[in-house]
Parts: structure tokens; sequence; C-alpha cells
């Protein structure tokens, strides 16, 4: 692993506190990363997160994404801002060879937003995935030296279903923000007028039933990343297993309670997530199956080109000697422990 050449410690443990109170669930996962790539993690965290924050905040969220796209022309010139989350990018970037097309890509999904873009199919609403969540996914597996197409089509799989299961998750907090995410035919085949559903968010058979429709594809795309997690180092497994059950489980969790995403907001308990860590961990133990290599989501496609183009201009590296099984499953049953600790020091009544 090269010294960071750009980040600070203080940079880095920045970026690492913006996971942590922005997503338990993947900062829990996060800590079954080998430290070599945890750190380059965060920083493309801590970059999804500043994005997401600048769009939100500013009315004129356009120029916002252009000020986002000119700090990312100096992280690939590597001169970043002095800014903690820049610094720390730029060591990922130069580090683990990040094509800018992904980083790009997920501006672009930002762009949509501000756009107030509509989804009218399922190909639209996987093709703002693929910009918002397949990239991250395929960022990741650069950040793993998972860099073969089939594995790079795999990652932006899991990203993608993971953003159907936001979509299904936040019905109604999107609505009340003027978004639709579901795709328009589908509701329209189910009765439901977007725009008047818009108007006035409210739940019903028909919303449940294009929630569940959602929620298939998201099961189809995690059943078609499991193949891929599979393939990855023993060191990664139990890390994206364990994001990709956590984050599954949203989708578990919604459809037993009804699928009404419109009145509430599904969480996945800690107790739960406890319990989906160590099904992670015996997943990631199991031998690989050997499967037929499965094509990208045309959606995805431009993606994993992407990576494959700048992947041929790389000179060959040692690969790195991986953590072992042993290691993993120590360190899982740590974590375990510290939060089991946090569940109780929360709710003590637990």
């Amino acid at each position: 692993m090269t010294a960071p050449a750009f980040s600070r410690n203080a940079d880095r443990a920045a970026c690492r506190e913006m996971i942590r109170g922005g997503s338990l669930s993947f900062y829990t996962a996060s800590l079954l990363l080998p430290e070599s790539v945890r750190e380059g993690a965060y920083a493309l965290y801590g970059f999804c997160r500043l994005s997401d924050d600048a769009v939100d905040a500013e009315g004129r969220a356009g120029d916002a994404v252009e000020r986002l796209r000119a700090r990312l022309d100096r992280v690939y010139a590597g001169n970043p801002l002095p800014e903690a989350v820049d610094r720390a990018l730029a060591d990922a970037v130069e580090q683990f060879a990040i094509p800018r097309t992904l980083m790009e890509a997920l501006l672009e999904g930002l762009e949509w937003d501000v756009a107030g873009r509509d989804y009218e199919t399922l190909s639209d609403v996987y093709a703002y995935g693929a910009r918002v969540a397949g990239a991250v996914g395929g960022m990741m597996a650069a950040l793993m030296g998972a860099r073969a197409p089939d594995l790079v089509a795999r990652a932006c799989d899991l990203g993608v279903a993971m953003q159907l299961t936001n979509i299904c998750r936040d019905v109604g907090e999107d609505a009340r923000m003027g978004r639709i995410y579901l795709p328009r035919t589908w509701l329209r085949e189910a009765g439901v007028d977007p725009e008047a559903f818009l108007a006035d968010p409210r739940f019903s058979p028909q919303i449940a039933s294009v929630v569940a429709r959602l929620l298939a594809k998201a099961d189809e795309l995690y059943r078609r990343a499991d193949v891929g997690i599979a393939q990855l180092d023993p060191a990664f497994r139990p890390a994206i297993f364990a994001a990709r059950h956590l984050y599954a489980e949203i989708g578990v969790l919604l459809a037993k309670r009804g699928l009404d995403s419109v009145n509430r907001r599904t969480t996945v308990s800690a107790g739960r997530k406890l319990w989906l860590l160590g099904r992670a961990t015996r997943q990631a133990m199991a031998s690989p199956v050997a499967t037929p290599i499965l094509p990208p989501l045309d959606e995805t496609r431009f993606l994993v080109d992407a990576m494959a183009e700048a992947t041929a201009r790389l000179a060959p590296t040692p690969t790195p000697r991986p953590r072992t099984v042993g290691a993993d499953l120590i360190w899982t049953v740590e974590l375990f422990a510290t939060l089991a600790g946090r569940e109780r020091s929360a709710d003590p009544a637990g």
C-alpha cells in the first residue's frame, strides 16, 4: 500500500466520521474491510455525501454540480482543494486508479435530480440507479482490485439493487419533495395518476403493488450480485456480503410491514444487523460455486466499459497478501461485541 500523498490523518478521520454519522449500516459493513482499502471507501463515501449535501443545500443546485465538477478537475489533476474530502479522494483516485467516468456518472445523477427528471420506465429507473449507486459499486470494485468486467458488472448490479431499495423505502418522503422514482408507467398500470399522487401522497394497495414489483426487481439484482461477491478475494467477501444483506433487509421488513413507505420509514434494528453480519460471514466462508457469466445491465454497461479501458492502461502490480478467513472471523467477533455494547448503551431496557 502506497503512503498517502495528499491527505492527512485528520482528513481520513473526517471522512470516517462522515460515514459513521451518515449511514450506520454502511459503516458497520465497512469495518469488515481490510484496512488497506477501508480509508479509500471512506473517501468515496465522503465525496458522495458532500455532493448530495451541496446539491440539497443550494437554491441554484445546478451551480453546485458545476462546482463539484471543478473540484473533481483538481482531484484528477493531483491538485485537490485543501479540504478533507478532496485530499482523501485524491489519494484514493491515485492509489486505486478510479476512472473519472464513474465519478462523472455520479454527478450526472445529481443533475437529473436537479432537473426534476421523470422516470417513465424501469429502464429509466435503472439508468438513474446506475449513476447514483451503480457507479459507487464500480468504484468499490476498483478499491478491491476486482477490475474484471464480470466482477464490475456485478458490483454495479449491487449498487442499482441498493438504489431500488432506497426508492421503495422513501416513496412518501420523495413525493413530499416533489419527486417520484417509481416507474410512472407502472403507477398508471396500477391505476395511480403520478401527478395526483405528488399533490397528495397517500398510501394505497395500488402503491403497495408497485413497491412490491420494484422490490422484486431489486431482489433479482441482489441475486446477480451474489455471484460476483462470491468470486471476490476472501478478505473482501464479509464486508460486501454484509452491505448486501443489511440493505436488502430493508426491503424484507418493508414487505412484512405491508409495503407502506408513504407514512413511515423502515429501518433495521441493531440486533437484526448483528444477525445479518453473522449470516454474511458464514456466506463469505463458503466456497464459490461455478456459475455462468452474466452480461451487465444495458444501463450500467458504460461503467463496465470505462473500468475496462482504465484497467487496460495500468501496469501489472503484485497482488496484495489477503487476510486469512480466521482473521476475518476474529474481526467479526470483535465487531459484534462492539455493536452489542453500543446497543445496550443506547437502550438500557434492551
